[in-house]
């Protein structure tokens, strides 16, 4: 791409200050600030968790984003948009919410540790919900830069089901891969519930077994990009990224942790 990406779209899991501090949240929130800084527009995304305070983080809906309904499973899910700003930042960030999805008081695991049976359709919602929230934005990103395993269905849809869309048509997705939800699993029927648009079983296979770790391979085989976000990824993930051709950025824990990672995200955008 060179020196013609203009625009990033960031989608992610955590984004401090609405989630606490951790390396996906901090990522999340000075990544989108430093890339604007480095005179490039920027859009960030994450789920509306339960557990924002909406008050306190002055959280307001977009009624001219809000109103259409997302179907999985044969049931009709209506899309609210709500959005904030970090003022130190100068950049609003913008939520994908529903109330059956995400208004639980936890993010992930219920009152006893158990990974939410629903995880799975929280994400092709999440995923669908920042993609048509985009086309009514009319904004064409150059990069789509996913963070967390709750955007890894979006480099699906992207590719196989909104692709024509001229929106998307020039769009690149970066994805970054963190040891977060590695050991989990998904019920076995997330295979059929992910089917949407040009998206076939064939394109699926690889969730048969739906584990966590298959979801990031998914991810990887529809993505431009790789960035290992933190240390001790799964080794059989590594090798199946690695194997896939595709452009690999090395997880450093000095960069993230003095911040240079920023310049080095930046270069691997403008390279892909």
């Amino acid at each position: 791409m060179g020196n013609s990406v203009k625009r990033v779209l960031f989608v992610n899991s955590e984004i401090f200050p609405y989630l606490p501090e951790t390396e996906i949240a901090n990522i999340g929130r000075y990544l989108p600030q430093g890339i604007q800084e480095r005179k490039k527009e920027i859009r960030s995304f994450m789920p509306r968790y339960g557990c924002i305070n909406e008050r306190k983080n002055q959280l307001h809906e977009v009624i001219r984003l809000s109103g259409m309904n997302i179907v999985i499973n044969d049931v009709d899910r209506p899309l609210v948009i709500k959005v904030a700003s970090i003022s130190a930042a100068r950049m609003q960030v913008y939520f994908i919410d529903n109330e059956d999805y995400f208004h639980r008081k936890s993010i992930y695991h219920d009152a006893d540790g158990n990974f939410f049976k629903d995880n799975g359709e929280r994400a092709i919602f999440f995923a669908r919900g920042v993609l048509e929230t985009v086309k009514k934005l009319r904004w064409a990103p150059d990069v789509i830069h996913c963070q967390g395993w709750i955007s890894h269905i979006l480099p699906l849809y992207l590719k196989k089901a909104y692709i024509d869309d001229p929106i998307f048509s020039n769009s690149k997705v970066v994805l970054s891969l963190y040891d977060d939800i590695s050991t989990e699993q998904f019920p076995e029927d997330l295979k059929d519930k992910v089917l949407f648009g040009g998206v076939t079983e064939q394109d699926v296979e690889i969730l048969k077994e739906a584990n966590g770790i298959n979801l990031a391979k998914l991810a990887a085989n529809y993505s431009d990009g790789i960035i290992y976000g933190s240390d001790g990824l799964d080794a059989g993930l590594m090798e199946h990224c690695a194997k896939s051709g595709l452009p690999i950025l090395e997880y450093n824990a000095e960069s993230v942790s003095n911040g240079s990672y920023i310049e080095d995200y930046n270069s691997f955008y403008d390279q892909l």
